[in-house]
């Protein structure tokens, strides 16, 4: 039986997510904003919390941790941010491999937004949780690492299958996707994302999670070699760093 992975909206524009093993009955939870939201669904499914884990340390990210009620669950997190996270059962590092929902799960350091940043991939489910770093239609700000530092975790995601579904943290994917529409404005794919993302929200539903491969045609912060892009940002003899630093100074905000 797959996965089941249940997105739960959070905050303003926040998720967290709730990933579901129906054979073993075991249950994670990806960051906590907020704990009424999580313990709701948890309420509703009848399930019952095994793993919490955390993507980085920001406050919306964590501070719904201590109303919820967790058990014997792991508490799972990076061994770097460990000195500003809450109490962590288990502290891993870029590369390790833990079993979770009955699945490998693989931890990659993607800091960049925070240094510490982890992102958690279930690579049978075919399923990243990529928080504040890789996000639908963008990235996270650079809040302390460098764009060298982020555009190693980008590439880090370019080399995962097309067909990995892409769970982001929040929902910015509408004005992520304004924003690119001014650096790529050619792009007929963007186009027609612009409309389905707009349908989407019209309609209040959520435009997470999407895939790798509809990032890497409409996502400017994984198209920084692309020519079209190059030639808005005059910018065509560049190296791939300049290009992305230069992308993500104009994207102001998120």
């Amino acid at each position: 039986m797959p996965l089941e992975i249940v997105t739960i909206p959070c905050l303003k524009d926040n998720y967290a997510y709730l990933i579901h093993n129906s054979e073993t009955g075991e249950t994670a939870l990806v960051d906590i904003p907020e704990a009424a939201p999580i313990e709701a669904v948890l309420a509703q499914k009848g399930w019952t919390l095994t793993d919490v884990l955390i993507t980085h340390h920001h406050w919306d990210h964590i501070d719904g941790l201590e109303a919820l009620s967790v058990g014997k669950a792991r508490i799972i997190g990076a061994k770097a941010d460990a000195h500003r996270l809450p109490p962590l059962t288990l502290a891993v590092e870029d590369s390790s491999v833990l079993t979770i929902c009955g699945e490998s799960v693989q931890i990659l350091d993607v800091s960049g937004h925070t240094i510490g940043h982890i992102a958690f991939y279930f690579r049978k489910t075919g399923a990243i949780f990529t928080a504040d770093s890789l996000m639908v239609m963008g990235c996270g700000r650079l809040f302390e690492g460098s764009p060298e530092m982020m555009l190693g975790s980008m590439e880090k995601f370019a080399k995962m299958p097309d067909t990995t579904l892409l769970y982001s943290g929040h929902e910015y994917t509408a004005h992520n996707a304004n924003f690119a529409q001014t650096v790529d404005p050619e792009n007929t794919a963007l186009i027609t994302r612009i409309t389905e993302i707009s349908a989407a929200r019209d309609a209040g539903l959520p435009t997470i999670p999407s895939t790798l491969g509809q990032e890497r045609a409409t996502n400017p912060f994984l198209r920084y070699e692309d020519a079209h892009i190059r030639a808005t940002l005059n910018l065509q003899e560049a190296s791939n760093v300049e290009v992305f630093a230069e992308l993500r100074t104009r994207r102001n905000g998120f």
